[in-house]
């Protein structure tokens, strides 16, 4: 069992399991305490990015679909008529220093494969970096009309006009601890600060109680959609791929949800899931090179160079019900001052 495996299991089995790092977890939420506190008397400024700015991050770590709502949102946003630039770390590519656009045609080993999966979906700007408000400057100058930060919850440097936070219906906020004895990055009760809980959900289970009481909930469907080469382009529908010996990768932070929805998809696979932003070992594969491969977006931005006939990547989908999805931006679009016309769903 890798130590990525074991946290998992501690970070979400009972909280007895995580005895031994209480003490760490409450150095940590002291830490966090103070940097807020820090914050909210003045000591650190917040800075503005002369747009507005939406923030979508997650409490937990990685795992609750949090780019995808994010991409989610920059598409409504850019069907609402808004040109969209979207901020991101950029983590899992070497890029370091000043804030860089990214396009399409870059490498994901240089701008990270989540900046990627943006920039490839489009139309907006996407900028990386580790300083948030000069990213979002620069997008600025590159024509952004607002900004949608992809994980920014932390990040309390950039000021922002909506917060979005995004948690896994099912496995909630884990056994309720801050690192590293469990999955949190701030108290459960930040939920009760941001202004909208976003739920998602990949397969049928039993939901985990998470009803904050202030924001505006919203439940999302994230579905696996059509399979894409990877070398051609070719889509095809998920059930073409029943009855034959699949193997699927993922390098998520939750890898056995992907697996899971595509076992729910009739397709029965072999897993096999690397770290969180991880590559695939070109020089020694977990599977033959003519092997029926599943990967998830992420993994197949970084893995277009080597890409054998018969791997192919799952689109996936995110529904939110019509009526709440409306809701939802209405109230964003006012918050921002981005009102006008009716708005427009995709």
């Amino acid at each position: 069992m890798s130590a990525g495996d074991l946290l998992q299991r501690i970070w979400y089995g009972p909280a007895w399991l995580s005895l031994p790092l209480w003490p760490l977890s409450l150095v940590f939420r002291l830490a966090v305490a103070t940097r807020r506190g820090l914050y909210r008397a003045g000591v650190l400024r917040q800075q503005r990015a002369d747009v507005p700015v939406i923030v979508v991050g997650n409490l937990t770590v990685g795992g609750t679909g949090k780019t995808p709502i994010a991409a989610w949102l920059g598409r409504q946003l850019t069907l609402r008529g808004r040109r969209v630039g979207v901020v991101l770390r950029g983590y899992g590519g070497r890029h370091t220093g000043a804030p860089r656009v990214v396009v399409p045609s870059d490498d994901a080993t240089d701008v990270g494969d989540e900046a990627l999966v943006h920039a490839r979906r489009g139309p907006h700007v996407v900028v990386i970096g580790a300083d948030r408000v000069a990213a979002a400057r620069l997008a600025v100058e590159h024509g952004a009309q607002l900004v949608v930060c992809d994980d920014g919850l932390q990040h309390l440097g950039l000021a922002r006009d909506y917060e979005v936070a995004v948690v896994d219906a099912v496995r909630g906020l884990g056994n309720g601890w801050l690192l590293p004895a469990g999955p949190l990055r701030e108290p459960a009760g930040r939920l009760e600060a941001v202004d909208a809980v976003v739920r998602t959900r990949r397969v049928s289970g039993r939901a985990a109680d998470i009803q904050p009481r202030r924001p505006f909930v919203a439940d999302a469907r994230l579905e696996l959609g059509v399979a894409v080469n990877l070398r051609s382009g070719e889509q095809r529908d998920l059930a073409s791929f029943r009855g034959r010996r699949v193997h699927a990768l993922a390098a998520v932070g939750n890898p056995e949800a992907f697996f899971a929805a595509l076992r729910a998809a009739g397709i029965p696979v072999e897993p096999h899931a690397l770290p969180d932003h991880a590559s695939l070992d070109r020089r020694s594969p977990p599977f033959p090179a003519d092997a029926t491969v599943l990967m998830t977006e992420k993994d197949a931005v970084k893995c277009m160079a080597c890409a054998q006939p018969d791997w192919w990547y799952v689109d996936l989908d995110v529904t939110i019900e019509r009526d709440t999805a409306r809701d939802l931006l209405a109230i964003i679009l006012e918050r921002t001052g981005l009102t006008g016309a009716g708005v427009k769903l995709g």
